[in-house]
């Protein structure tokens, strides 16, 4: 069991909204930040990253504290959360890769079988990635909000490694599940014991609140998941719960998957924006919290439409306790600013 400590809070932060919604207390208004905050629809990004490659930002700890803030600077949002991306472990486990404009994570050599397993690299976060909490330290000090750790969940992880690249569908994993089982526990066993070092660096180093990312794993069936998935993600959860501070578990696709992912544990279950708040409120009950959901995709429109789902949403959620409004998916690079200005304002009650 890990038992590693997280740094003390400051008071304003443990008594954040964002904080007391994540711990399923209620709020007098629902907290808001939304995925890929700080992202292509902001100029102010775009700036900063055209001097750099994604890889390269990620590993430059000043200018990932200066992407953090850029949200919260320009849109007072609720909490902040760390600008990486999911993939940066695959640095540490010494797997040839890049990320490719309009593609994403392309990887040289994907797994087949158990020898290319073997041949992954462990490592330890602060040694190898260092870059990682020396980023999440600057913006513990330097924000006055809550700052959300992150990594993703070993099933996307492993859909990347084995698919080689993005997929419509991850077949290539999902065939190797069936057919090479004790690869893939060793598999998702390695992708645990480095998920959970890679999350507890970021605790230690100040993050507030830990979320997992299973981008993928709405592609599963329930039976599949228990079978294939489950165990490894209850120790996952299981023993980064010893560094008391909140958990967020989110997927996309997971309507059906929500009573096994809140079993597999989380204070927090992300829902995606296919899946009815007042759904997934009923099934996950009221003693986890949850996140969600406006469809990325509204927000290209007339922010009189905005803000009528926004609206439907927050009839739906009513006034359940622990609850964070955020977007079913990411922002999307083409999202006009003045919409997420008025987002947050619609929100905040302005």
């Amino acid at each position: 069991m890990n038992t590693a400590e997280p740094l003390s809070l400051p008071s304003n932060i443990m008594n954040s909204l964002f904080l007391r919604a994540c711990r399923g207390e209620r709020t007098e208004r629902p907290p808001i930040w939304l995925m890929r905050q700080a992202g292509r629809y902001m100029p102010s990004y775009r700036a900063i990253r055209a001097k750099y490659t994604m890889l390269e930002l990620c590993q430059n700890p000043e200018a990932v504290c200066e992407v953090t803030h850029l949200p919260i600077d320009e849109f007072g949002f609720d909490t902040a959360i760390l600008f990486s991306d999911i993939t940066i472990p695959f640095l540490g486990l010494n797997i040839d890769f890049d990320i490719k404009p309009g593609v994403g994570p392309v990887i040289d050599n994907p797994i087949r079988n158990l020898a290319d397993i073997e041949k992954l690299q462990t490592f330890k976060t602060e040694e190898r990635l260092d870059f990682i909490p020396k980023a999440v330290k600057l913006l513990a000090e330097s924000l006055d909000v809550p700052l959300i750790g992150f990594a993703g969940a070993p099933f996307t992880l492993a859909a990347y490694m084995i698919e080689g690249k993005p997929s419509r569908d991850f077949k290539k994993v999902r065939e190797f599940m069936y057919t090479q089982p004790e690869s893939w526990d060793k598999l998702m066993t390695l992708l645990v014991d480095v998920t959970i070092d890679y999350l507890t660096a970021q605790a230690r180093a100040g993050a507030s609140v830990l979320k997992v990312f299973d981008s993928w794993v709405g592609g599963l069936h329930p039976s599949i998941y228990e079978h294939y998935l489950f165990s490894h993600m209850k120790r996952l959860f299981t023993e980064l719960s010893a560094l008391n501070v909140p958990l967020i578990h989110f997927g996309t696709g997971t309507a059906m998957l929500l009573p096994i992912m809140k079993e597999a544990g989380g204070n927090v279950i992300g829902v995606d924006w296919k899946t009815p708040m007042s759904y997934a409120s009923s099934v996950l009950g009221e003693d986890v919290a949850i996140q969600g959901n406006l469809d990325p995709s509204v927000l290209l429109a007339p922010f009189d439409i905005v803000a009528t789902e926004v609206d439907r949403i927050l009839t739906e959620v009513g006034d359940r306790p622990g609850y964070i409004f955020n977007l079913g998916h990411g922002i999307l690079p083409e999202t006009p600013e003045k919409n997420v200005k008025r987002l947050v304002a619609h929100i905040k009650g302005a």
